[in-house]
């Protein structure tokens, strides 16, 4: 059993008498941020050590609750150690920690005690120090039973510190913070002025997660362009879902009149757009919008594949172009549900199709478009194809 374990007891740098855990942070506070990922990272408990309760964190606690998780609030080691199961493993989140899913799931996995280091003369100023040129960089999973050797220590040790040197001392297996994770959004964070500013590398790092290379070299700067301006304004995620569904929907529309190459470049800024605003609903928890955004993201590169193939054989008195189109559809739509999460970068996806579309409609090839997307989106199922039979033939 996993068991997520998160420390709200330090103030605020910025704002006296504030909890860290509980300054605001994309829509929720930073302390329910922590909860959401380490849920989506197997969590089925919570347990949360806080020096004082305050109202802002009782809410927050309530909220966390919600999402259908054990949640305690606990003062001491002793009391956090009591309400664990015997066999539950420890995810642990610091003070004031900021994160994404991309650096925490891989420790989640892991065996054994570990620590999550970086080099000291590197350090973020607010990582601990742990010793042999380390500081402890937020995140840690390990056995329970550190906690039991922490509670044996006066109580007026600080739980966090006593338990990160415990841990660093057992001789826990310390992971390096990858050099291509620090630029995005990961440390500790106690002022709100400057939260906003790790939220917009959150989003992007999110945006960039995603494993396709559209998303990464395409989505990602134009995320990077546009977020400042769509935090500083607190644009809703439904404005942005549905600012993306009217572009996409003028896109399909113009492609539907004739004018493939503006349909064609409508239809993909939507998708853009709509990738966007998924990742912005994820982090504000906003699951059902993030669904439709996902949902406008898959389904409008099919569309437009269908209705340029129907408007070139509207030209030619054939069929040829719109059974490509559904070739296409086919083998992209097979492909999306074969892939893994983990896949090589030049795979394709739906938004890559209607890129390649696009590039080959406006100089007025529509037709070597369709067949060179259907060729890639043939191509990327059958490697996950392959993926997927050596997967279950690995003994």
């Amino acid at each position: 059993m996993l068991t997520g374990l998160i420390f709200a007891v330090q103030e605020a740098d910025d704002r006296p008498g504030t909890l860290a855990a509980t300054l605001p942070f994309a829509g929720m506070t930073v302390v329910e941020y922590q909860a959401r990922l380490l849920i989506a990272a197997g969590a089925a408990q919570i347990v949360v050590v806080v020096a004082r309760v305050t109202p802002e964190l009782l809410g927050a606690v309530a909220r966390i609750g919600r999402r259908g998780v054990t949640v305690d609030t606990v003062r001491s080691a002793a009391e956090a150690a009591a309400r664990l199961h015997p066999l539950s493993h420890l995810l642990v989140l610091a003070d004031g920690l900021v994160t994404t899913e991309a650096i925490l799931h891989p420790i989640a996995r892991e065996a054994g005690d570990v620590l999550l280091v970086a080099a000291e003369d590197e350090a973020d100023p607010a990582y601990e120090l742990i010793g042999g040129g380390d500081a402890w960089a937020g995140i840690a999973r390990l056995d329970s039973r550190h906690l039991g050797d922490v509670a044996a220590m006066p109580r007026d040790y600080d739980v966090q510190s006593a338990l990160l040197r415990v841990v660093a001392q057992s001789g826990a297996l310390r992971l390096q913070m990858p050099d291509d994770e620090r630029g995005n959004g990961h440390g500790i964070e106690r002022r709100r002025d400057t939260l906003e500013t790790r939220s917009r590398s959150v989003v992007s790092a999110a945006i960039a997660a995603r494993s396709g290379w559209f998303q990464r070299w395409i989505v990602r700067p134009v995320a990077r362009a546009c977020l400042p301006a769509l935090m500083r304004r607190h644009v809703p995620s439904a404005a942005m879902v549905a600012g993306a569904a009217l572009v996409s929907g003028g896109g399909l529309g113009a492609l539907g009149a004739g004018h493939a190459s503006v349909g064609l470049l409508l239809s993909l800024l939507g998708v853009i757009a709509a990738t966007i605003a998924s990742s912005f609903a994820w982090l504000r928890d906003e699951e059902m919008l993030a669904r439709v955004a996902n949902a406008l993201a898959l389904g409008v590169p099919a569309i437009a594949a269908l209705v340029l193939g129907r408007a070139i054989d509207a030209e030619t008195g054939e069929m040829t172009a719109l059974i490509v189109a559904l070739a296409l559809v086919t083998a992209g739509a097979l492909g999306a549900r074969a892939i893994s999460e983990h896949r090589p970068l030049f795979w394709g996806d739906p938004s890559a199709y209607l890129l390649v579309l696009a590039i080959c409609t406006v100089p007025g090839w529509p037709m070597i478009g369709l067949v060179l997307a259907a060729i890639y989106a043939t191509a990327t199922l059958a490697m996950a194809i392959e993926t997927l039979r050596a997967r279950l033939a690995a003994p």
